[in-house]
């Protein structure tokens, strides 16, 4: 059982302020693999090709903003209300406009608005990217697939949510909106947890993997997994991700 003091250090944990998709708190506490390709590099060398790019979910701008400099036309969406005035401010010096747009609504954009769009574990809306891409434009994702910390959902109890966010499904939704696939790859790797409390602050952060997560409501869980962290030294969970580069061809 853990001690009062352990409970209380969780507790603020989950207190802790989480904004955009800025992990760095858990610098030193948390790790992953990376797949073998690299989404900044690509992104980056297609953005410098680019005139008229879209970041699609581009949460509080942090991934965007590393990719200066940016073509002037460059516009961002984000569907999570309190990151769109966060990456307006940070994404103000490089002249980028955020829209708050609600995930699965139309985007305010008219047809053929871009040559790149760029989705980086963002929501997928393939009608909206086919309608706003030009031909000839690039569409470009990186996607956490289906069974992503699916042994992390299980360890809270909980069942995955059936999803069919995989590459084989994407890959055919693209095609049928007229798309030709460039490349397509899939990877599975790990998530490391080196104390408990990261693992609550991760678990605020993204809600949506254990639904309904709190320190008190889910105590026994966490103690189980100290335990575990204890004895093994480290708490680690497996990811999936994949990533499509594609061009609209009509």
């Amino acid at each position: 059982m853990a001690t009062l003091s352990e409970v209380q250090r969780w507790r603020r944990e989950e207190a802790a302020v989480f904004e955009g998709w800025d992990f760095s708190y858990l610098k030193d506490r948390a790790s992953q693999d990376e797949p073998p390709w690299s989404y900044r590099d690509v992104a980056a060398n297609l953005i410098r090709a680019a005139r008229h790019p879209l970041d699609v979910d581009t949460g509080g701008g942090e991934f965007l903003a590393s990719l200066a400099p940016l073509p002037p036309a460059t516009k961002a969406i984000e569907s999570y209300h309190p990151n769109v005035s966060l990456a307006s401010s940070r994404l103000a010096a490089a002249g980028v406009e955020v829209s708050e747009v609600a995930d699965g609504a139309a985007w305010p954009f008219s047809d053929a608005s871009f040559d790149l769009i760029l989705n980086r574990h963002g929501h997928l809306n393939v009608g909206e990217t086919s309608r706003t891409l030009r031909a000839g434009g690039t569409f470009f994702t990186q996607q956490v697939a289906s069974g992503n910390l699916a042994d992390l959902i299980a360890a809270f109890g909980n069942t995955e949510a059936p999803s069919d966010n995989t590459l084989e499904a994407t890959v055919a939704v693209l095609r049928g909106f007229g798309f030709e696939i460039i490349k397509g790859e899939e990877w599975s790797g790990h998530q490391s947890f080196h104390d408990v409390g990261a693992l609550v602050y991760f678990l605020r952060a993204v809600p949506w993997v254990v639904r309904g997560f709190s320190v008190d409501s889910h105590l026994a869980i966490l103690e189980h997994l100290d335990h575990k962290l204890r004895r093994d030294g480290v708490l680690t969970f497996s990811i999936s991700r994949f990533m499509i580069e594609a061009r609209k061809l009509t």
